[in-house]
């Protein structure tokens, strides 16, 4: 194997392929869904998260890890007034 197919296969194995509101995004893999919202610049305390038809208590998002294929609906809270 080149040293590119090697290069393609590493980082095909190192992400995942998930939708993210309705939309698809490619992630590390390990990432908590915490840890993802970060990387949105959202604050995982004024989340709500949907994975896979299933609503993900806020307290288990640093422990739940995405997984390949995972269908995410994230809406976070403003404040205003």
């Amino acid at each position: 194997m080149d040293t590119e197919l090697k290069l393609q296969s590493t980082k095909m194995n190192e992400t995942l392929s998930i939708t993210l509101n309705g939309e698809p995004r490619t992630v590390a893999l390990g990432l908590s869904i915490a840890a993802f919202a970060e990387e949105l610049g959202l604050d995982s305390t004024k989340i709500a998260v949907e994975r896979n038809l299933a609503i993900v208590p806020r307290s288990t998002l640093m422990d739940v890890l995405l997984a390949e294929g995972d269908v995410l609906e994230i809406v976070h809270f403003v404040g205003g007034g």
